[in-house]
């Protein structure tokens, strides 16, 4: 792969087995490609607006999907039709009218009473790898600063030591890759196993996702003992303590615990209204210091929630021209908090379900009473009741068919199990806490 046409082509195919493909034709189907650079790839859509939808909701997503393509962290920008590209040449103006883009630095964290030991600790980490807190298991609700944290200090030491091997990446990337490499036997194994046990420093993202798969957690476990033992910098993020994920293996909780673990809470008032100012100048965008103060007491979450509101604002601001005004602001604030109350999908719901058991999300969907279908499938009827708003009656068509007395049985046959049976219910409960968090970072 080597043309930046071919890397649009070959997002948009792996977007299509995240994401609906009318969305992609909403969104996507008038996308350029732009420039492939060493650590960015740059597209090119139509309007002010597509380019505000790309990057807030689907720019996370797409940079995981390069990430899976390349191998490596890339970075994501989009440009509406009028905007020059970053670093050519294009006159005294050109450069100037792009705004600052950060690169996860620790200069750019606003740091808080909600954040301010997180901050330290990665900062310790950064510039004493191996030598400061190791593990250092940053956790904390979604949206609120750990992927922040995390790039910077893979930045930091990329910079100050250029000699270091640091990798980073998500959780579900190294189960991927840990199965695309079993199905290529002992070579491929081997030559997994090679590239993360020579890392000298190991980041991973939303770790919480590996709770519930065996082969996963043993091959972690194993890497974790090679490079801790060589005195190599570990980092791992979650959405909650180590104790707190229910179906991890004690062995692999213990080594989480035994270094430092630094929780992230929701930013206070103060944070926020120095987030929120940061942000603005980020984006070249006037705000009042009331209707800022207004954003913060009313935007409670996270993080992605003030950067949201923000956004919002400012491609209202680029279509329609004029001030931000109270009646925008609150119109913004309606619009992010109803997005991110959105709940999982059926499908979503059932491809967890699948993934956890490793079976395929299709012997859920059709009717089958093979003995290795019937729990997960139980355990789907539960959770989309659960996270849903079906009716008995359309759980059992998205469940192969199956009749709403069958789906009040399964339901029923969860609850008592997880009631008596404590590995069911800690699987039951990573289940709802991963869709959960899948949600909010949609």
């Amino acid at each position: 792969m080597h043309s930046a046409d071919d890397v649009l082509k070959s997002l948009l195919s792996l977007l299509e087995k995240e994401i609906q493909k009318i969305t992609i034709d909403i969104w996507f189907s008038d996308a350029a490609a732009v420039e492939l650079r060493q650590d960015c790839f740059i597209i090119r859509t139509t309007t002010p607006y597509k380019k505000e939808i790309i990057t807030t909701r689907y720019g996370e997503l797409v940079k995981k999907t390069l990430g899976q393509i390349f191998s490596a962290d890339m970075d994501f920008i989009v440009l509406d039709a009028d905007e020059p590209i970053p670093g050519e040449e294009g006159g005294a103006g050109a450069s100037a009218s792009l705004p600052h883009i950060p690169k996860f630095t620790f200069d750019d964290f606003i740091v808080g009473s909600s954040n301010r030991f997180a901050h330290a600790a990665a900062l310790a980490v950064a510039k004493n790898p191996a030598r400061a807190y190791n593990p250092l298991f940053i956790y904390g609700g979604s949206g609120l600063g750990k992927t922040h944290l995390m790039k910077a200090i893979s930045n930091t030491i990329r910079g100050d030591r250029p000699h270091f091997r640091v990798l980073y990446l998500k959780c579900e990337d190294f189960t991927n890759e840990m199965i695309a490499s079993l199905q290529k036997g002992s070579e491929g194994m081997e030559e997994f196993r090679s590239k993360y046990n020579v890392a000298d420093v190991l980041l991973i993202d939303d770790i919480q996702f590996i709770a519930g798969k065996e082969q996963t957690q043993i091959e972690f476990f194993n890497t974790f003992n090679t490079l801790y033992d060589a005195h190599k910098q570990i980092v791992l993020t979650s959405d909650r303590p180590p104790r707190e994920i229910y179906t991890l293996d004690k062995r692999i909780q213990s080594r989480f615990e035994m270094g430092l673990l630094a929780d992230i809470q929701p930013p206070d008032y103060e944070t926020k209204i120095a987030i929120l100012k940061q942000k603005c100048e980020i984006i070249n965008l006037s705000v009042s210091d009331t209707l800022l103060k207004y954003i913060a007491t009313n935007a409670t979450a996270n993080v992605r929630q003030l950067e949201g509101i923000l956004n919002h604002l400012k491609a209202d601001h680029d279509l329609e021209g004029g001030e931000v005004t109270m009646d925008t602001v609150r119109r913004a604030i309606k619009d992010i908090l109803i997005g991110t109350g959105t709940k999982p999908t059926p499908s979503l719901i059932i491809e967890e379900v699948s993934k956890y058991y490793n079976i395929n999300p299709d012997r859920i969907k059709v009717a089958n009473r093979s003995k290795d279908i019937v729990m997960p499938r139980q355990i789907a009827s539960y959770i989309l009741q659960q996270l849903t708003d079906l009716s008995l009656k359309e759980i059992g068509s998205e469940l192969g068919g199956q009749h709403y007395t069958t789906v009040i049985s399964s339901i029923n046959k969860i609850k008592s199990e997880m009631r008596d049976n404590p590995e069911v219910a800690n699987i039951v409960k990573d289940l709802i806490s991963n869709l959960s968090d899948a949600d909010a970072s949609i």
